[in-house]
């Protein structure tokens, strides 16, 4: 099938180039069109006041560090099973975006934890789960580098993210199946407990959120392609690619 010639990484490279630049755009765009609804227009809270406005950077943090997560599990699953060497490409390429995501909503919640519960850091069951999700992201880092191998150092990151994806539902539910001082979901399938501004500022953000994703890890992606690939032909081929690739692309 036609799509399937993507899966190769000669194939992919020129591609991820052109969807970076696409998907920078949509996040430097989204995130004006974003800030600027929930900054300029939203009203204050009539609860929190001023400090509620964190949830624009917290929540599409929160919701992208635990979905990036899943979706290194899915390439974790392509990588053992099928041996897809694009797919372990891009759960490396992914995971500094991931741990960026999932530190961001720990600082911001962090910060509306202070005034709102009188301490940064309260042991909550959402804030714990979220610290182990950038736990597990460093430590998928750390792995991976560890090993000399790309292959071996690939197989062994991929079960490390599977046995860590348990945490992923642990998060989003843990304040259903304990009692937490982190508040319930404003957004759900029966509807939105916030005004329509601050949601359609919330969704905006999370376009963002997701489009600044993609943009950097396909970046990162073809640093990762030309440092494994950089003794084929097409590769040196390539405008540019006569000299070495830097130690900062490696695999």
């Amino acid at each position: 099938m036609p799509l399937f010639r993507f899966a190769s990484p000669q194939t992919f490279y020129p591609l991820a180039g052109r969807l970076a630049v696409i998907a920078a755009v949509v996040a430097l765009v989204t995130a004006v069109v974003g800030l600027w609804l929930g900054l300029a227009v939203a009203p204050t809270d009539a609860q929190q006041g001023e400090v509620y406005r964190l949830i624009y950077i917290h929540v599409p943090s929160a919701w992208m560090a635990m979905f990036t997560y899943l979706v290194m599990a899915g390439y974790a699953v392509l990588t053992l099973v099928l041996r897809a060497r694009l797919a372990a490409m891009m759960m490396r390429a992914l995971a500094p975006t991931g741990a960026l995501m999932a530190a961001i909503a720990l600082w911001t919640g962090a910060i509306w934890g202070k005034p709102t519960w009188g301490t940064y850091w309260a042991w909550d069951a959402r804030m714990t789960s979220t610290l182990v999700l950038l736990f597990l992201y460093f430590g998928f880092i750390a792995l991976v580098a560890a090993i000399e191998d790309p292959v071996r150092g690939d197989r062994a990151g991929a079960v490390l993210l599977l046995v860590g994806v348990i945490n992923v539902p642990i998060i989003y539910f843990s304040v259903r199946w304990w009692n937490t001082l982190h508040q319930g979901a404003s957004l759900t399938p029966a509807g939105s407990a916030i005004a329509p501004v601050m949601l359609r500022a919330m969704l905006i953000m999370t376009v963002a959120a997701w489009a600044y994703t993609i943009a950097a890890s396909l970046h990162r992606v073809r640093s990762i392609i030309l440092e494994r690939e950089r003794h084929t032909r097409w590769a040196r081929e390539l405008p540019g690619i006569g000299a070495p690739v830097p130690q900062g692309a490696r695999g």
